[in-house]
Parts: structure tokens; C-alpha cells; sequence
């Protein structure tokens, strides 16, 4: 029977023939990818279309112009495409289609998430004072779903809050907002109020937005002039340099400290009165100033001013850059056969400097502990040691030559005339001829 009718064969086979989908979830400008699995499949085709019952693709074959609709695998079992950079209009309910008799059909439900934008805190307007009533609202557009918002003081949340949810134009996302109202003590001053933005798009990385509180107390200055001074007062400026002699070819960090409250603005920092003549050098940063490799051109005086609401206040700093030491090079003693002594006596003159600013800086030709080679001293030990060993010369030749002369001993004595030897042996004074005349007696 079923050799006569082969169309009975392949209904009953396909009863066991099902397509299987599941549900897609992405974020807007993310990929989705839809996969269509048939378990049992004697060669019939399988198609993805989408909620408009466009087709996407038959089999390997691609239906629709859509450069991001892509074909990730096909084969008798499974089809499976991905949709790039999805957005919120691509949502909705996509259809795989098993080609038996009859037709089956699975349905997939592409959900897509609207990120919600940076969340702004508006209402704070500085400074607040003391007991009043403040009102902070925090807003946040673009989440599908709908956001939610926290509120936090102290790392504390506050529960007592009002939340709005609206819905924006293009219908498919919404706009959040929340209103936190409390009123405000001296508590408050420098605390940060932190709106926390949570959605399901942002991978359990919420959106936050803070806000520092500044609370100026209420004060009754005929009460007590005192307590104006601890709550407000103008700054106070102090400079720190990193190294207490600076020397050149080294940097050097000027550290503006200033403390005021409020709390003083960004400082400014001049050089003799005018703007840092060297930006690429003299780099400012916060309050820090920071000099490269430093010369005799940086010497001068820096001036740091800091500003509040109170007042301003300033502090200076004058620099001068000190040469680098020299090293001393080694010596070497010449020995010589006298020993000279030379004392030689170095007076230094200074003078006290009187300055107009609050920095004192030293004269570094006056400092105790530096020393140099003094090549005048040198040279005239030298001198000395050459001059004494040329004296000794001198007086050691001339000692020789006194005591140089012709030694002749009483046997040769007036044989100087003699024409040869013999006769000047005969006629020797001291010869043996004449030895009779001198005598010499012993008692």
C-alpha cells in the first residue's frame, strides 16, 4: 500500500516532525541570533521570516535585502541566521516554517532592551543654607522597560521618594524620574547624594549620578562674631616646595595648600606677576606646580592665589636656582727633599639680605657646607715644592764643585818639570835618593 502511495508514507513520517525555536532577548544595537532545529527531517525545506511575514531566508538562500541578516548554518536539521545591530522596530514575534504536509510552524519572540541614558540630577542650587528645604530630582530617558531609580546618602538609601514613569514619543521606550524632598542641617555639608539608575541592559552595571551637598548655617552675627569665623572664613594659601634647594638640571613641585570654607576654587598660579612664561615646562596640575629640568631664567618670584565666596588669599614663593656642586678631582703629591709649608688665609665677606616677601631664601655663595677646589692654592703649593727642589739643586752642585780639585801625593811632588819618568823619579821630592834627609824620630 504504501509503495502505491508514497505521499502516505511521507505524511506519516512527518508526524514526527517538528520545528523547535526559542525566545530571543538583546540589547538595542546588539546581535540576535534565531535557530530553528528539527529533530527528525527527511529533506524538507526549513524558513525564517520575520513579523511582517517577510521572508528572511529558504534554506541557504537569502530572501530579503537586508545587509544584517546573515546566514550562520543551514542544513536539513537546523537554520540559523543573526540580525546585527538590532534596533527597537526589529522586535516582535519571527516564524520558522517546516515545509511538510501540512506546513508546520514555530514562533520566536525577539524582545529588545532600550539602554537608558546617564541619569542628570537637577534642583541643587549652591550653597543651601541650614534648615532649608531641598529637592533633588533625578531623570533618566530611553529605557524599555522602564528603569528604576535609588536614591543614596551616605552609601544609605532613602526609601521615601516619589517615582514617575512616562512614556516617550517614539512609544516603545520611557522616561524615569524621581524626587527625593528632605531638609538639610550642618550634618549635610560635604555630603554626596547618589542617584543610582538600575536596568536589566546595563549587565548589573548601574548608571549613577552624584551630587555634593554645600550647607551654609544660619548665623546671628550679633549673637556671636566667633562663630562666623569657624563656619566661614577665607582661604588660607601656604606653598611647599618639594626640595628646599633647588638646584638646576633638576625639576621642582610648588604645592599650593589652601584651606578655606567653603572650600577655595581651583588656585591660579603667576610668575612675577604675570602668567608661567614656560607652559610646556611649567605644568599646572590641581594645585600643583610642576617645573622641568630647571635653569637660571626660573628664578623669580611665584605667586599662588586661591578664591571662595568669602575672599581671596594669597602666599609667594622666590626662587633661586642654585648651580651644581663640583665634584673635586683627585691630587697628586710630588714628593721632594724638603718639606714646605704654606698657610694661606680665605676671607668671606657677606652681607644680610633683608626680603619683603614671607620666603627667605639663602645666598648660595654664603652656605657653610659648600666647597670647591681653589686652583690659585693648588697652583701655588706646586709652585712652591718645583722652587725648593730647584734650590736644593743648586746648592748640592755648587758644594761638589767646591771640594773638586787635582789630588798629588807627596812622592809626585816636583816631578812636574821632569822630560821623562825616569828623571822624574830621581828628582821627586820624597824619592828614595832623598830619603836620608828626612828622618823621623819616636821618643
Amino acid at each position: 500500500y504504501y509503495l502505491k502511495n508514497p505521499s502516505s508514507l511521507r505524511l506519516l513520517s512527518s508526524q514526527g516532525q517538528f520545528p523547535l525555536t526559542q525566545n530571543v532577548t538583546v540589547v538595542e544595537g546588539g546581535t540576535a541570533i534565531l535557530t530553528c532545529r528539527v529533530d527528525q527531517n527527511d529533506n524538507t525545506s526549513l524558513q525564517w521570516s520575520n513579523p511582517a511575514q517577510q521572508t528572511l531566508y529558504f534554506d541557504d538562500k537569502k530572501a530579503l535585502r537586508d545587509n544584517r541578516i546573515e546566514l550562520v548554518r543551514a542544513s536539513w536539521h537546523e537554520l540559523s541566521i543573526s540580525v546585527s545591530d538590532v534596533s527597537l522596530s526589529d522586535e516582535g514575534q519571527y516564524t520558522c516554517s517546516l515545509f511538510t504536509m501540512p506546513v508546520k510552524t514555530s514562533k520566536a519572540y525577539l524582545t529588545v532592551l532600550g539602554v537608558p541614558e546617564k541619569p542628570q540630577i537637577s534642583g541643587f542650587s549652591s550653597p543651601v543654607m541650614e534648615g532649608d528645604l531641598m529637592q533633588l530630582t533625578c531623570k533618566t530617558s530611553g529605557s524599555k522597560p522602564a528603569a528604576d531609580i535609588r536614591w543614596f546618602k551616605n552609601d544609605k538609601e532613602i526609601k521615601d521618594v516619589k517615582y514617575l514613569k512616562e512614556e516617550d514619543a517614539n512609544r516603545k521606550t520611557f522616561t524615569v524620574s524621581s524626587t527625593l524632598d528632605f531638609r538639610v542641617d550642618r550634618s549635610d555639608d560635604g555630603v554626596t547624594v547618589i542617584c543610582r539608575v538600575d536596568h536589566e541592559s546595563l549587565n548589573a552595571t548601574p548608571q549613577v549620578a552624584m551630587q555634593v551637598l554645600e550647607i551654609h548655617c544660619n548665623l546671628n552675627i550679633n549673637h556671636d562674631i566667633q562663630l562666623l569665623n569657624i563656619y566661614l572664613y577665607t582661604p588660607s594659601v601656604k606653598i611647599i616646595p618639594s626640595t628646599p634647594f633647588p638646584q638646576e638640571g633638576q625639576p621642582l613641585i610648588l604645592t599650593c595648600e589652601s584651606k578655606g570654607k567653603p572650600l577655595p576654587e581651583p588656585v591660579l598660579w603667576t610668575k612675577d606677576g604675570g602668567e608661567l612664561p614656560d607652559p610646556d615646562r611649567m605644568v599646572v596640575s590641581g594645585r600643583e606646580l610642576n617645573i622641568l629640568f630647571l635653569n637660571k631664567t626660573d628664578n623669580g618670584t611665584y605667586r599662588c592665589e586661591a578664591t571662595n565666596t568669602i575672599g581671596q588669599s594669597s602666599a609667594e614663593y622666590v626662587l633661586i636656582v642654585h648651580d651644581v656642586p663640583n665634584t673635586l678631582l683627585p691630587t697628586t703629591i710630588i714628593p721632594s727633599l724638603t718639606t714646605a709649608t704654606v698657610t694661606t688665609t680665605v676671607a668671606i665677606t657677606t652681607s644680610p639680605t633683608t626680603s619683603a616677601t614671607a620666603s627667605s631664601v639663602r645666598d648660595p655663595n654664603a652656605l657653610a657646607g659648600q666647597t670647591g677646589p681653589d686652583h690659585a692654592l693648588i697652583g701655588g703649593i706646586v709652585a712652591v715644592v718645583v722652587f725648593v727642589t730647584l734650590c736644593s739643586i743648586f746648592l748640592l752642585g755648587r758644594y761638589l764643585a767646591r771640594h773638586k780639585g787635582t789630588y798629588l801625593t807627596n812622592e809626585a811632588k816636583g816631578a812636574e818639570d821632569a822630560p821623562d819618568a825616569d828623571t822624574a823619579i830621581i828628582n821627586a821630592e820624597g824619592s828614595q835618593v832623598n830619603a836620608e834627609e828626612k828622618k823621623e824620630y819616636f821618643i
